[in-house]
């Protein structure tokens, strides 16, 4: 039993740490895939999805004007959150991680576009600044 704890402890900080290696800058080439339905830095306003400012650690379905699905306004009714770990999943294939969410895009299968894209995103705080 211990052995299990250990190994499922090493492959969440080993998940982590491959979240962490993302590179920002190709980051901002991935969301240009996502541009069409979000905005994020100074300015961003809603659209199609929600602006995405702060979203790393960000409570689900919290953007204020934004009509989420019943899915995402449950779990911001639970107070779950986006962690990188979370978002990862979901960009993943949105609809199969979160049944019912409104998102139509497909997804990013490759994991260094997401890992890139969540480090784009991670630069950004709730204001659209861009953190130090």
């Amino acid at each position: 039993m211990n052995r299990l704890l250990a190994a499922a402890v090493l492959a969440a900080l080993g998940s982590t740490a491959a979240l962490a290696d993302g590179d920002a800058t190709k980051g901002a080439n991935v969301f240009k895939k996502c541009m069409a339905c979000h905005a994020v830095g100074e300015g961003a306003k809603n659209k199609v999805g929600p602006e995405l400012n702060g979203i790393v650690g960000r409570k689900m379905g919290a953007v204020e004007g934004f009509n989420y699905s019943d899915t995402l306004k449950e779990h911001g009714a639970k107070g779950d959150t986006w962690t990188a770990e979370q978002l990862s999943t979901y960009l993943a294939n949105p609809r199969q991680a979160m049944p019912g969410v409104k998102m139509v895009f497909a997804g990013l299968p490759k994991e260094d576009d997401r890992n890139d894209l969540i480090a784009f995103l991670s630069q950004f705080d709730a204001s659209g600044a861009k953190k130090p």
